[in-house]
């Protein structure tokens, strides 16, 4: 603790060195650290890291809110990798060359009198005296801290939005929109066989959002335990992404032998969680904690999947008021 203590000294006062220096008498015979000559194109040299610092920190904050900008991760690991180089450049400065150092033929006494406290105290604040313009160093130093700071705090802002999460509600889908397969093309519904796993996805939409992936799968219309008219000719679509992590489903567990093997499920690999398609995506086995949101589908007049509307609830992985409320489209 006393390691601790005298740090935390140490840094206090060589903040406020040169505030506190005059306490001591300006005699040399009452110095414990001889006085250093000012390094002006040192000190000017901080300044400029401490600046850059600053600035790095800033184009990585301003690197990260641009979502579309080509090499994005690298550029990220440039501009913080870049701001940590030059700090860690600007400490060995002060070290080397705008701290004033000293010999000592034998080590510090036992800290535990107050005076050699003082002593210690004096040391720090005499060691400095190579800075001529304190408090721009500080301010800059503060800056460059802050920045940083700053940098590093910026990406718990993908974690989502504390207050406003009606934006994790949305999806894409909506009365009427198309559904397509991986390549594109629109989705028949003459096409879709039973014991067959179906990946789609909004015509027209952007499918990298959460609420845009489904799985279709076509069941005995028989077998169906809820929502039959959401199922034209036991066809279901559910979201595709699971509701206890956000991983993909991407198993569909169809039994070989049906007299005793479980009856068909949606599973996650990651996890494990299994849901029931034949029931309202109900959960039956592992972590997920509610039921995939089952979209609402129906045949035109041409055959093709449409979505009659939108999901039975929010998509992704469950967290706090989940249960509040129901998917919607803008």
């Amino acid at each position: 603790m006393s390691r601790i203590r005298d740090a935390l000294i140490s840094g206090l006062v060589l903040l406020a060195g040169r505030r506190r220096a005059p306490q001591w008498p300006r005699d040399e015979e009452r110095r414990v650290v001889e006085a250093g000559p000012p390094e002006q194109g040192a000190e000017n040299l901080l300044l400029v890291l401490l600046g850059l610092v600053a600035a790095c920190s800033i184009a990585f904050v301003v690197v990260y809110s641009i979502d579309h900008l080509a090499h994005r991760t690298q550029y990220l690991g440039l501009t913080l990798g870049g701001a940590f180089v030059v700090l860690a450049a600007a400490c060995v400065l002060i070290a080397h060359r705008l701290i004033v150092t000293e010999e000592l033929e034998h080590p510090y006494p036992p800290d535990e009198h107050p005076e050699e406290v003082g002593e210690l105290e004096q040391i720090v604040a005499e060691s400095g005296s190579r800075f001529t313009r304190h408090r721009l160093v500080v301010t800059a130093g503060l800056g460059a801290a802050g920045a940083l700071g700053l940098a590093l705090i910026t990406p718990a802002l993908s974690l989502g939005p504390a207050f406003r999460t009606e934006s994790l509600k949305w999806t894409p889908w909506r009365r009427g929109r198309r559904l397509v397969d991986t390549e594109g093309s629109p989705l028949r519904a003459d096409d879709v066989e039973e014991g067959t796993f179906y990946t789609a996805y909004p015509e027209g939409a952007d499918r990298e959002l959460i609420g845009a992936p489904l799985v279709v799968v076509r069941l005995p219309p028989r077998e169906l335990r809820t929502r039959h008219d959401w199922a034209p000719g036991g066809i279901v679509a559910f979201s595709k992404i699971c509701t206890h992590a956000g991983c993909a489903v991407a198993l569909y567990r169809k039994p070989t032998f049906a007299a005793v093997e479980p009856r068909p499920a949606l599973v996650c690999p990651c996890h494990y969680s299994t849901f029931d398609p034949a029931d309202g995506g109900k959960v039956i086995f592992g972590p997920a904690g509610r039921a995939l949101p089952q979209l609402p589908l129906e045949v035109d007049g041409k055959g093709f999947l449409r979505a009659k509307g939108n999901f039975s609830g929010p998509v992704g992985p469950s967290w706090w008021g989940v249960r509040r409320g129901k998917a919607y489209t803008s």
